[in-house]
């Protein structure tokens, strides 16, 4: 999709809001290299001091990293985003699962009114994998899966804003899921959440709220 042709008054405000929609847009995805400084400067019809400029403010947000003979990529779709990766990338175990409890019990209580079939079908095929990958002591496959199955379980509030918060953390959970685990699943204790899909299936706010919290109880109280 071409840029956008950026009127003369403000050049880099207008630069960096320019870059900001394109990101949240999906133009350039988390992980894409943008285009380069002279690319840019010509396709938005401003100098490439304008663009460094712009880039090295969306750097400062979190939203792109500057990589010194790499290029310049997506670290986050947002400016509040990113700012958030970085404060629970330094945050300890139990803070994370104090935040993933906030959001995924509350989730769990929406789901059991707005999930449909298909959140529940991609729920029971998570939770397939998920368990597969523990059956086969895949530590770092366990926690990218666990990691995804509550993922979904968010997306099944079906609350926008809630689903954006905890992609935000995303990231985070799954880490703070392989230190919980470790490299060896044979030393970890299996948690069934089996009880979550069937509560959602069922409808029973009470009975998923449980759900949802129990592990994470257990992890808070060690």
């Amino acid at each position: 999709m071409p840029l956008e042709t950026t009127q003369r008054r403000g050049l880099v405000g207008q630069t960096i809001e320019q870059l900001s929609r394109l990101i949240e847009s999906g133009e350039w995805e988390v992980g894409e290299r943008i285009p380069a400084e002279a690319d840019l400067a010509a396709a938005l019809g401003v100098g490439r001091n304008t663009v460094r400029e712009a880039v090295r403010a969306l750097a400062h947000l979190g939203v792109l990293d500057v990589r010194h003979g790499a290029g310049t990529f997506v670290v986050s779709t947002s400016s509040v985003s990113g700012p958030v990766r970085r404060l629970l990338a330094d945050s300890e175990v139990r803070h994370v699962t104090e935040v993933r409890r906030a959001l995924e019990v509350e989730a769990a209580r929406l789901a059991t009114q707005r999930r449909t079939r298909a959140d529940l079908t991609r729920l029971s095929k998570a939770l397939e994998r998920r368990d597969a990958a523990w059956d086969r002591n895949d530590a770092a496959g366990w926690a990218a899966d666990d990691a995804a199955f509550h993922a979904l379980l968010v997306a099944a509030s079906h609350n926008p804003l809630l689903v954006q918060l905890y992609n935000d953390v995303a990231g985070a959970v799954e880490e703070s899921l392989a230190r919980w685990s470790g490299p060896d699943l044979a030393q970890a204790e299996w948690v069934d959440h089996r009880p979550i899909v069937t509560a959602l299936t069922a409808r029973d706010a009470d009975a998923a709220v449980r759900a949802a919290g129990a592990h994470l109880d257990d992890r808070l109280r060690w």
